[in-house]
């Protein structure tokens, strides 16, 4: 990513205007939705000019929130690429990846709960859903996945999953320090975890494979 908050807004190309715009455009989506009133505030906030802001949003409020995205994902690859996560065990690395991008929109949980409304109607979900994968796919690789077959498939699609079960507790979460949602976050990584230990003993290749030749005969000839 650019270091676009380097930059003068008005030297910024629309893709770096994008995504430096969207944490001030989720706060002012806080009170005015994701619509164009709320990058108008975004844009005088952040010292560029809103007609050329309306521009880097194409797409509306689905553009807006995505920008929000990939503005966290990115600040997300800045803070835990290499080192911090490298002597975590994988459970505490994904914790941690989760716990950053709850923590880098705190006080935004309005914002949130607008995104997910609108993510929610039935001509969005596709690009939702897409966008999840994104996220979930990214955190993984952070954590260190290198799979290729299925389980990568798998992995993401539990992640993504978690993760946006535990946002919706984040968003009505009114406990101090954020306990509940924290609380959540680890049972369901204990349930991810105790998950793949299943799977991994059921997919072991070392394991007998089932026959069903020699369990029909078991069957017929009962052992003594």
């Amino acid at each position: 990513m650019p270091q676009s908050a380097e930059l003068d807004p008005a030297d910024m190309t629309l893709d770096e205007l994008r995504i430096a715009l969207a944490p001030a455009l989720a706060d002012s989506a806080i009170f005015d939705g994701w619509s164009d009133e709320a990058v108008v505030q975004a844009a005088e906030m952040f010292g560029a000019d809103p007609d050329v802001a309306r521009l880097a949003y194409p797409g509306g409020a689905m553009d807006m929130i995505g920008a929000w995205i990939e503005s966290v994902d990115a600040r997300m690859m800045a803070e835990l690429l290499g080192e911090k996560l490298a002597d975590m065990k994988i459970r505490e690395r994904i914790r941690a990846l989760v716990q950053f991008r709850l923590d880098a929109i705190d006080g935004q949980e309005e914002a949130l709960k607008r995104a997910t409304a609108i993510m929610a109607m039935p001509q969005n979900v596709p690009a939702a859903l897409k966008r999840g994968w994104a996220s979930a796919d990214l955190m993984w690789r952070l954590a260190g996945d290198t799979a290729t077959d299925y389980n990568h498939y798998t992995k993401r699609t539990i992640l993504a999953g978690l993760y946006t079960a535990t946002l919706a507790v984040f968003a009505d979460d009114i406990s101090e320090g954020k306990e509940q949602t924290r609380a959540f976050l680890e049972r369901r990584i204990d349930g991810v975890m105790q998950f793949e230990k299943v799977k991994a003993k059921w997919l072991n290749s070392d394991r007998e494979s089932f026959s069903l030749t020699r369990f029909l005969g078991r069957l017929r000839y009962a052992a003594r």
